[in-house]
């Protein structure tokens, strides 16, 4: 199966072409502003599936909205014409087809060339009017407002506001690309026009807020909820912006005679991830929490944790090492220590389900 891709060198083409280049069951023909529009019939003509995502959105003059929008679609549509028999296209306009302006106006004409070709002969042809997408690779100050401020707050550029109540309807690129392969396989039939799930709405003021916090996360050590729905999303969209200098950041590292501690990250809601060292001989410790719990997980050296019931004066010892993965939990009520049993340093990760909190630490010294 041939497939071409126009705009193959832009935000929403490099994204496709790097999902179907993995595609074995497929050929893949690319179609940029670098290309002779002379060729582009004899590509349309070899392909057995094309998404036609090349566009103008900010040209030089107004002219060149119906030259690369309009008269660009109208080519694809008389060369598949010529070529004979049906080829199935997936064409990106924007939500801004049904706006009176230039742009507008050329992406719907473009829209009227594919549904005379759909109604003439029948050619399956799937318009996504498309509202803002974000994800990596987008080019900054262009037309994504995502873009430019996660550029411009990763390099330390100034960012401009002109409206932070002003609604965004954003859709992430991962998602169209999925909707792209579902329709390329599944093929519907009297389908159109179709849309991209989900839509993620927001304002001006509250993604540039988000975006400072992924920025000051480095700091304060306190992440986001990044793992799940936008945030997730744009997290990821965030850091694509990075250059190479800024992929790492230091750390704060706690050194005395014992051995060092380092908070790595902390979150507003499940505590916090540190380590720490201990020299041999050494043990770390020697208090209780009320309702602080710990996760240890000694991953270098050998050890022992001590426990002792405050109220009882139970003593429970527990041996591990870091040959074998073991986590260890403390307990409120119980005091606690760890102590460097082995010969060599011993490196201990470690869990808290709170931040530290120096004005309110819940940790009281206690012999074990």
């Amino acid at each position: 199966m041939k497939v071409l891709v126009t705009g193959a060198d832009g935000f929403i083409g490099k994204n496709l072409c790097v999902t179907l280049n993995r595609r074995k069951d497929l050929e893949l023909i690319k179609f940029t502003r670098q290309s002779s529009i002379a060729i582009l019939p004899s590509l349309v003509a070899q392909s057995d599936f094309i998404f036609h995502i090349a566009g103008v959105n900010r040209p030089t003059n107004e002219s060149d909205f119906f030259e690369g929008n309009t008269d660009l679609t109208k080519i694809i549509c008389d060369s598949i014409r010529a070529a004979g028999h049906t080829i199935p296209v997936i064409f990106t306009s924007s939500i801004q087809a049904t706006c009176p302006n230039a742009y507008g106006r050329s992406k719907l004409q473009a829209e009227i060339h594919l549904l005379n070709l759909y109604f003439e002969f029948n050619n399956p042809v799937y318009i996504y009017r498309l509202p803002n997408v974000f994800g990596k690779w987008c080019k900054p100050n262009y037309n994504s407002a995502v873009a430019t401020f996660c550029h411009n707050i990763n390099h330390g550029l100034p960012v401009q506001i002109h409206d932070k109540s002003a609604s965004l309807k954003l859709v992430h690129i991962d998602d169209v690309i999925s909707s792209f392969l579902q329709v390329m396989c599944d093929s519907p039939k009297e389908a159109l026009h179709i849309d991209v799930n989900p839509v993620y709405e927001t304002t001006v003021g509250a993604l540039i807020e988000q975006l400072y916090k992924f920025k000051d996360s480095r700091d304060n050590l306190v992440t986001e909820p990044v793992g799940d729905g936008f945030t997730r999303l744009l997290y990821a969209t965030y850091v694509s912006y990075m250059p190479p200098s800024q992929f790492g950041y230091p750390l704060n590292k706690n050194e005395d005679s014992r051995g060092v501690f380092v908070e790595m990250l902390k979150t507003k809601d499940s505590g916090q991830f540190s380590f720490f060292t201990a020299h041999p001989g050494v043990t770390r410790g020697g208090h209780y929490h009320h309702v602080k719990t710990e996760k240890f997980l000694v991953i270098k050296g050998r050890a022992r944790f001590r426990f002792r019931n405050i109220d009882t004066d139970e003593v429970c010892d527990i041996f591990t090492t870091g040959d074998t993965p073991e986590v260890i939990e403390t307990v409120p009520g119980w005091s606690h220590d760890i102590t460097n049993i082995g010969d060599e340093e011993m490196v201990v990760m470690l869990w808290a389900n709170e931040i530290f909190d120096s004005e309110n630490p819940d940790t009281f010294a206690y012999n074990v």
